[in-house]
Protein backbone atom coordinates (compact mmCIF):
# COMPACT_ATOMS: atom_id res chain seq x y z
CA UNK A 1 0.00 0.00 0.00
CA UNK A 2 2.88 2.51 1.14
CA UNK A 3 4.48 1.64 -2.20
CA UNK A 4 1.22 2.62 -4.21
CA UNK A 5 0.92 5.49 -2.58
CA UNK A 6 4.50 6.57 -2.86
CA UNK A 7 3.85 5.94 -6.83
CA UNK A 8 0.50 7.43 -7.20
CA UNK A 9 1.72 10.40 -5.71
CA UNK A 10 5.01 10.40 -7.64
CA UNK A 11 2.80 10.08 -10.83
CA UNK A 12 0.45 12.92 -9.69
CA UNK A 13 3.63 15.22 -9.17
CA UNK A 14 5.27 14.47 -12.69
CA UNK A 15 1.76 15.08 -14.39
CA UNK A 16 1.29 18.25 -12.95
CA UNK A 17 5.46 19.17 -13.43
CA UNK A 18 4.86 17.86 -17.35
CA UNK A 19 1.57 19.83 -17.35
CA UNK A 20 2.91 22.97 -16.15
CA UNK A 21 5.97 22.79 -18.84
CA UNK A 22 3.34 21.85 -21.41
CA UNK A 23 1.40 25.22 -20.69
CA UNK A 24 4.80 26.74 -20.70
CA UNK A 25 5.85 25.46 -24.29
CA UNK A 26 2.10 26.32 -25.37
CA UNK A 27 2.70 29.80 -23.88
CA UNK A 28 5.76 30.31 -25.82
CA UNK A 29 4.88 29.38 -28.74
CA UNK A 30 1.24 30.91 -29.05
CA UNK A 31 0.23 33.43 -31.55
CA UNK A 32 -3.03 35.19 -31.96
CA UNK A 33 -3.65 34.25 -35.45
CA UNK A 34 -5.99 36.03 -35.93
CA UNK A 35 -4.48 39.61 -34.44
CA UNK A 36 -1.04 38.94 -36.30
CA UNK A 37 -2.58 38.50 -39.62
CA UNK A 38 -4.41 41.40 -39.63
CA UNK A 39 -1.69 43.59 -38.73
CA UNK A 40 0.59 41.76 -41.22
CA UNK A 41 -1.83 42.35 -44.02
CA UNK A 42 -2.23 45.94 -43.29
CA UNK A 43 1.25 46.80 -43.43
CA UNK A 44 1.80 44.74 -46.58
CA UNK A 45 -1.37 46.82 -48.20
CA UNK A 46 0.32 49.74 -46.46
CA UNK A 47 3.77 49.30 -48.47
CA UNK A 48 1.93 48.83 -51.84
CA UNK A 49 -0.08 51.67 -51.33
CA UNK A 50 2.96 54.26 -50.06
CA UNK A 51 5.02 53.44 -52.83
CA UNK A 52 1.61 54.16 -55.07
CA UNK A 53 0.93 57.21 -53.73
CA UNK A 54 4.16 58.23 -53.33
CA UNK A 55 6.62 57.44 -56.11
CA UNK A 56 5.58 60.90 -58.34
CA UNK A 57 6.25 62.95 -55.23
CA UNK A 58 9.33 61.08 -54.71
CA UNK A 59 10.94 61.46 -58.15
CA UNK A 60 10.26 65.29 -57.69
CA UNK A 61 11.85 65.88 -54.85
CA UNK A 62 14.18 63.12 -54.52
CA UNK A 63 15.18 61.97 -57.96
CA UNK A 64 14.02 58.52 -57.04
CA UNK A 65 10.49 56.98 -56.94
CA UNK A 66 11.83 54.20 -54.61
CA UNK A 67 13.17 57.46 -51.79
CA UNK A 68 10.17 56.46 -49.35
CA UNK A 69 8.97 53.05 -50.10
CA UNK A 70 12.52 52.00 -48.95
CA UNK A 71 12.85 54.09 -45.60
CA UNK A 72 9.16 52.43 -45.01
CA UNK A 73 10.52 49.06 -45.82
CA UNK A 74 13.48 49.27 -43.18
CA UNK A 75 10.76 50.51 -40.84
CA UNK A 76 8.40 47.99 -41.16
CA UNK A 77 11.32 45.16 -40.61
CA UNK A 78 12.56 47.27 -37.54
CA UNK A 79 9.02 47.15 -36.44
CA UNK A 80 8.73 43.30 -37.50
CA UNK A 81 11.21 43.13 -35.04
CA UNK A 82 10.18 45.68 -32.58
CA UNK A 83 7.12 42.90 -32.20
CA UNK A 84 9.14 40.36 -31.69
CA UNK A 85 10.85 41.75 -29.14
CA UNK A 86 8.06 42.76 -27.15
CA UNK A 87 6.32 39.60 -27.74
CA UNK A 88 8.84 37.46 -25.64
CA UNK A 89 9.57 40.05 -23.06
CA UNK A 90 7.29 39.40 -20.01
CA UNK A 91 4.46 42.49 -19.97
CA UNK A 92 4.72 42.54 -16.40
CA UNK A 93 7.89 44.22 -16.84
CA UNK A 94 6.87 47.30 -18.36
CA UNK A 95 5.06 47.95 -14.93
CA UNK A 96 8.75 48.24 -13.20
CA UNK A 97 9.22 50.70 -16.04
CA UNK A 98 6.43 53.25 -15.54
CA UNK A 99 7.77 55.96 -13.96
CA UNK A 100 11.44 55.84 -16.54
CA UNK A 101 9.03 55.84 -19.31
CA UNK A 102 7.38 58.81 -17.91
CA UNK A 103 10.36 60.54 -17.53
CA UNK A 104 12.31 59.73 -20.61
CA UNK A 105 8.82 61.12 -22.85
CA UNK A 106 9.37 64.30 -20.69
CA UNK A 107 12.41 64.85 -21.70
CA UNK A 108 12.06 63.91 -25.32
CA UNK A 109 9.07 66.49 -25.57
CA UNK A 110 11.36 69.57 -23.97
CA UNK A 111 14.20 68.15 -26.10
CA UNK A 112 11.99 68.85 -29.08
CA UNK A 113 11.34 72.71 -27.85
CA UNK A 114 14.82 73.65 -26.60
CA UNK A 115 17.62 71.69 -28.17
CA UNK A 116 19.30 72.09 -32.20
CA UNK A 117 17.23 68.56 -33.17
CA UNK A 118 13.96 69.96 -32.68
CA UNK A 119 12.66 69.44 -36.42
CA UNK A 120 9.75 71.49 -37.57
CA UNK A 121 7.72 70.95 -40.64
CA UNK A 122 4.23 72.37 -41.48
CA UNK A 123 4.26 75.35 -38.82
CA UNK A 124 5.23 72.31 -36.24
CA UNK A 125 7.68 71.43 -34.51
CA UNK A 126 7.02 67.38 -33.43
CA UNK A 127 10.44 65.58 -34.42
CA UNK A 128 13.75 64.99 -33.11
CA UNK A 129 16.14 64.39 -35.79
CA UNK A 130 19.71 63.31 -36.13
CA UNK A 131 20.64 62.85 -39.02
CA UNK A 132 18.45 61.07 -41.34
CA UNK A 133 17.08 59.22 -38.37
CA UNK A 134 13.50 61.24 -37.10
CA UNK A 135 11.87 60.02 -34.26
CA UNK A 136 8.25 61.46 -32.84
CA UNK A 137 8.67 61.39 -29.01
CA UNK A 138 4.49 62.40 -28.71
CA UNK A 139 4.10 58.55 -30.36
CA UNK A 140 6.57 57.39 -27.31
CA UNK A 141 4.71 59.58 -24.69
CA UNK A 142 1.38 57.69 -26.06
CA UNK A 143 2.90 54.50 -24.97
CA UNK A 144 4.38 56.03 -22.00
CA UNK A 145 1.04 57.18 -20.76
CA UNK A 146 -0.36 54.22 -21.10
CA UNK A 147 1.90 51.88 -19.35
CA UNK A 148 1.88 54.30 -16.13
CA UNK A 149 -1.95 54.20 -16.03
CA UNK A 150 -2.09 50.97 -16.42
CA UNK A 151 0.59 50.59 -13.22
CA UNK A 152 -0.94 53.54 -11.43
CA UNK A 153 -4.38 51.69 -11.71
CA UNK A 154 -3.40 48.40 -11.11
CA UNK A 155 -1.76 49.28 -7.88
CA UNK A 156 -4.83 51.80 -6.41
CA UNK A 157 -7.40 49.52 -7.99
CA UNK A 158 -9.12 49.57 -4.59
CA UNK A 159 -8.90 53.20 -4.30
CA UNK A 160 -9.85 54.17 -7.72
CA UNK A 161 -13.31 55.96 -6.75
CA UNK A 162 -11.61 57.97 -4.32
CA UNK A 163 -11.37 61.41 -6.38
CA UNK A 164 -7.50 62.30 -4.66
CA UNK A 165 -6.45 58.76 -5.17
CA UNK A 166 -8.54 57.29 -8.43
CA UNK A 167 -8.73 60.63 -10.35
CA UNK A 168 -6.87 63.71 -9.42
CA UNK A 169 -2.85 61.98 -9.77
CA UNK A 170 -3.59 60.82 -13.07
CA UNK A 171 -5.32 64.34 -15.02
CA UNK A 172 -2.11 65.68 -13.19
CA UNK A 173 0.43 63.81 -14.88
CA UNK A 174 -2.21 64.01 -18.31
CA UNK A 175 -2.11 67.56 -17.73
CA UNK A 176 2.00 67.98 -17.89
CA UNK A 177 2.01 65.63 -20.99
CA UNK A 178 -0.87 67.64 -22.62
CA UNK A 179 1.39 71.22 -22.11
CA UNK A 180 4.26 69.98 -23.78
CA UNK A 181 2.65 67.96 -26.75
CA UNK A 182 0.38 71.20 -27.51
CA UNK A 183 2.87 73.71 -27.66
CA UNK A 184 4.78 72.04 -30.44
CA UNK A 185 1.09 72.11 -31.44
CA UNK A 186 -0.15 68.95 -31.69
CA UNK A 187 -3.31 69.02 -30.97
CA UNK A 188 -4.69 65.74 -32.36
CA UNK A 189 -2.12 63.92 -30.33
CA UNK A 190 -3.69 65.97 -27.22
CA UNK A 191 -7.17 65.09 -27.99
CA UNK A 192 -6.07 61.02 -28.58
CA UNK A 193 -4.36 61.03 -24.82
CA UNK A 194 -7.20 62.54 -23.18
CA UNK A 195 -9.18 60.13 -25.01
CA UNK A 196 -7.39 56.92 -24.15
CA UNK A 197 -6.88 58.20 -20.40
CA UNK A 198 -10.61 58.71 -20.04
CA UNK A 199 -11.51 54.88 -21.64
CA UNK A 200 -8.89 53.80 -19.21
CA UNK A 201 -10.18 54.90 -16.00
CA UNK A 202 -13.73 54.58 -17.06
CA UNK A 203 -12.89 50.98 -17.64
CA UNK A 204 -11.03 50.96 -14.32
CA UNK A 205 -14.08 51.91 -11.90
CA UNK A 206 -13.11 55.51 -11.53
CA UNK A 207 -16.27 57.52 -11.03
CA UNK A 208 -18.71 58.51 -13.53
CA UNK A 209 -19.16 61.81 -11.76
CA UNK A 210 -15.85 62.47 -11.15
CA UNK A 211 -15.13 61.81 -15.65
CA UNK A 212 -18.41 63.95 -16.52
CA UNK A 213 -17.59 66.50 -14.31
CA UNK A 214 -13.89 66.81 -15.53
CA UNK A 215 -15.08 66.91 -19.40
CA UNK A 216 -17.82 69.37 -18.83
CA UNK A 217 -14.73 71.76 -17.08
CA UNK A 218 -12.12 70.96 -19.66
CA UNK A 219 -14.93 71.38 -22.93
CA UNK A 220 -13.95 75.52 -22.80
CA UNK A 221 -10.68 75.31 -22.14
CA UNK A 222 -10.19 73.08 -24.78
CA UNK A 223 -12.52 75.25 -27.14
CA UNK A 224 -10.53 78.32 -26.17
CA UNK A 225 -7.29 76.67 -26.84
CA UNK A 226 -8.81 75.65 -30.22
CA UNK A 227 -9.45 79.56 -31.25
CA UNK A 228 -6.33 80.37 -29.89
CA UNK A 229 -4.58 79.74 -33.69
CA UNK A 230 -5.97 81.22 -36.51
CA UNK A 231 -5.21 78.13 -38.77
CA UNK A 232 -7.45 76.45 -36.42
CA UNK A 233 -10.31 78.38 -36.91
CA UNK A 234 -10.24 78.40 -40.51
CA UNK A 235 -10.03 74.19 -40.36
CA UNK A 236 -13.28 74.20 -38.49
CA UNK A 237 -14.86 76.99 -41.03
CA UNK A 238 -13.58 74.72 -44.10
CA UNK A 239 -14.33 71.45 -42.58
CA UNK A 240 -18.05 72.92 -41.66
CA UNK A 241 -17.83 74.23 -45.81
CA UNK A 242 -14.83 73.24 -47.82
CA UNK A 243 -15.91 74.65 -50.51
CA UNK A 244 -16.12 78.45 -49.30
CA UNK A 245 -12.02 78.27 -49.42
CA UNK A 246 -11.54 75.44 -52.23
CA UNK A 247 -7.71 76.32 -53.11
CA UNK A 248 -6.62 77.31 -49.39
CA UNK A 249 -8.24 75.60 -46.26
CA UNK A 250 -11.02 73.28 -48.04
CA UNK A 251 -8.29 72.04 -50.36
CA UNK A 252 -7.46 68.93 -49.02
CA UNK A 253 -10.88 67.96 -48.27
CA UNK A 254 -12.40 68.35 -51.54
CA UNK A 255 -9.47 66.39 -53.07
CA UNK A 256 -9.70 63.72 -50.44
CA UNK A 257 -13.60 63.56 -51.34
CA UNK A 258 -13.20 63.60 -54.89
CA UNK A 259 -10.49 60.67 -54.66
CA UNK A 260 -13.61 58.75 -52.87
CA UNK A 261 -16.00 59.51 -55.08
CA UNK A 262 -13.68 58.64 -58.34
CA UNK A 263 -12.95 55.29 -56.94
CA UNK A 264 -16.57 54.14 -57.17
CA UNK A 265 -17.00 50.37 -56.34
CA UNK A 266 -13.90 48.97 -57.52
CA UNK A 267 -11.06 51.77 -57.79
CA UNK A 268 -9.19 52.65 -60.28
CA UNK A 269 -6.44 50.17 -59.79
CA UNK A 270 -3.14 50.50 -57.91
CA UNK A 271 -1.00 52.68 -59.69
CA UNK A 272 -4.17 54.84 -61.57
CA UNK A 273 -4.94 57.51 -59.43
CA UNK A 274 -4.72 60.76 -60.37
CA UNK A 275 -5.46 63.01 -56.74
CA UNK A 276 -2.26 61.73 -55.52
CA UNK A 277 -0.05 63.40 -58.48
CA UNK A 278 0.39 67.17 -56.91
CA UNK A 279 -3.43 67.31 -55.95
CA UNK A 280 -3.82 65.80 -52.97
CA UNK A 281 -0.94 67.01 -49.70
CA UNK A 282 1.21 64.19 -48.93
CA UNK A 283 -1.21 61.29 -50.64
CA UNK A 284 1.55 58.73 -48.78
CA UNK A 285 0.77 60.03 -44.60
CA UNK A 286 -2.44 61.64 -43.38
CA UNK A 287 -4.51 61.18 -46.83
CA UNK A 288 -3.14 57.41 -47.80
CA UNK A 289 -6.71 56.26 -46.73
CA UNK A 290 -8.20 58.63 -49.46
CA UNK A 291 -5.62 57.22 -51.97
CA UNK A 292 -6.86 53.53 -51.19
CA UNK A 293 -10.23 54.71 -51.66
CA UNK A 294 -9.71 56.18 -54.97
CA UNK A 295 -7.64 53.13 -55.94
CA UNK A 296 -9.43 50.27 -54.67
CA UNK A 297 -12.88 51.77 -54.05
CA UNK A 298 -15.32 50.85 -51.94
CA UNK A 299 -14.32 47.37 -51.76
CA UNK A 300 -10.46 48.43 -50.99
CA UNK A 301 -11.92 50.74 -48.00
CA UNK A 302 -14.29 47.86 -46.37
CA UNK A 303 -11.73 45.48 -46.47
CA UNK A 304 -9.17 47.98 -44.50
CA UNK A 305 -11.99 48.58 -41.99
CA UNK A 306 -12.55 45.06 -41.20
CA UNK A 307 -8.69 44.77 -40.95
CA UNK A 308 -9.14 47.55 -38.26
CA UNK A 309 -12.18 45.85 -36.33
CA UNK A 310 -10.45 42.63 -36.31
CA UNK A 311 -7.39 43.42 -34.54
CA UNK A 312 -9.43 46.22 -32.02
CA UNK A 313 -11.79 43.09 -31.72
CA UNK A 314 -8.41 40.64 -30.76
CA UNK A 315 -7.45 43.54 -28.28
CA UNK A 316 -10.22 43.83 -26.43
CA UNK A 317 -10.56 39.87 -26.32
CA UNK A 318 -7.24 39.92 -24.93
CA UNK A 319 -7.77 42.26 -22.35
CA UNK A 320 -11.34 40.44 -21.19
CA UNK A 321 -8.91 37.29 -20.82
CA UNK A 322 -5.68 39.14 -19.26
CA UNK A 323 -4.56 37.17 -16.42
CA UNK A 324 -3.89 40.53 -14.28
CA UNK A 325 -5.30 44.03 -13.87
CA UNK A 326 -2.51 44.87 -15.31
CA UNK A 327 -2.39 43.07 -18.54
CA UNK A 328 -5.94 44.49 -19.24
CA UNK A 329 -5.18 48.00 -18.64
CA UNK A 330 -2.53 47.53 -20.54
CA UNK A 331 -4.66 45.70 -23.51
CA UNK A 332 -7.55 47.89 -23.36
CA UNK A 333 -5.11 51.22 -23.71
CA UNK A 334 -3.45 50.38 -26.69
CA UNK A 335 -6.53 49.15 -28.39
CA UNK A 336 -8.17 52.22 -27.57
CA UNK A 337 -5.31 54.23 -29.07
CA UNK A 338 -4.94 52.31 -32.26
CA UNK A 339 -9.14 52.28 -32.42
CA UNK A 340 -9.15 56.32 -31.72
CA UNK A 341 -6.29 57.06 -34.27
CA UNK A 342 -8.32 55.10 -37.02
CA UNK A 343 -11.18 56.75 -36.59
CA UNK A 344 -9.86 60.51 -36.69
CA UNK A 345 -7.90 59.41 -39.40
CA UNK A 346 -11.16 58.28 -41.14
CA UNK A 347 -13.10 60.56 -40.19
CA UNK A 348 -10.76 63.34 -41.50
CA UNK A 349 -10.50 61.67 -44.93
CA UNK A 350 -14.43 61.13 -45.01
CA UNK A 351 -14.71 64.67 -44.43
CA UNK A 352 -16.28 63.57 -40.91
CA UNK A 353 -14.24 65.69 -38.89
CA UNK A 354 -11.83 68.90 -39.40
CA UNK A 355 -8.44 68.02 -41.29
CA UNK A 356 -5.68 66.84 -38.47
CA UNK A 357 -2.49 65.81 -39.02
CA UNK A 358 -2.86 62.04 -37.66
CA UNK A 359 -1.75 58.77 -39.43
CA UNK A 360 -3.38 55.52 -40.56
CA UNK A 361 -1.57 53.20 -38.24
CA UNK A 362 0.22 50.21 -40.57
CA UNK A 363 -0.82 52.23 -43.28
CA UNK A 364 0.83 55.35 -43.41
CA UNK A 365 4.39 56.42 -44.22
CA UNK A 366 5.80 56.86 -40.54
CA UNK A 367 8.85 55.38 -39.11
CA UNK A 368 7.90 56.39 -35.68
CA UNK A 369 4.38 55.69 -36.06
CA UNK A 370 5.02 51.89 -37.26
CA UNK A 371 7.46 51.21 -34.87
CA UNK A 372 5.22 52.16 -31.38
CA UNK A 373 2.00 50.51 -32.83
CA UNK A 374 3.75 47.12 -33.83
CA UNK A 375 6.27 47.36 -30.40
CA UNK A 376 2.42 47.56 -29.21
CA UNK A 377 0.91 44.83 -30.97
CA UNK A 378 3.97 43.01 -29.71
CA UNK A 379 2.86 43.60 -26.21
CA UNK A 380 -0.58 42.54 -27.23
CA UNK A 381 0.59 39.24 -28.37
CA UNK A 382 2.40 38.59 -25.30
CA UNK A 383 -0.50 39.40 -23.08
CA UNK A 384 -2.82 37.02 -24.69
CA UNK A 385 -0.36 34.48 -24.62
CA UNK A 386 -0.03 34.71 -20.76
CA UNK A 387 -3.90 34.35 -19.99
CA UNK A 388 -5.19 30.57 -18.78
CA UNK A 389 -5.81 28.88 -22.43
CA UNK A 390 -9.49 27.42 -20.92
CA UNK A 391 -10.66 30.82 -20.68
CA UNK A 392 -11.92 31.35 -23.98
Amino acid sequence: MQFLYSSNKKIGYNSAANDKKLRIKSSFLYYDTKLIVGVLLLMGIGLVMIYSASSALAMKRHSSDFFFIKKQLLYALLGIGALMVCRYIPYQIFSHMAYPMLLISIILLIAVKITPFGDSAGGATRWLKFGAFKFQPSEFARFALIVYLSYSMTKKKDKLKDFWIGFFPHVIVLGFLLALIYIQPDYGTLVIMMAITWIMMFVGGVKIIHLSSAFIIALPALIFLMFQAQYRIKRITSFLDPWQDPAGQGYQAIHSLMAFGTGGLFGTGIGRGYQKLFYLPEPHTDFIFSVIGEELGLLGVMLIVGLYALIIWRGINIAKYAKDSFGSYLAIGLTASLGIQVCINMGVTLGLLPTKGLTLPFLSYGGTSLLINMAAIGVLLNIGASRDFNEE
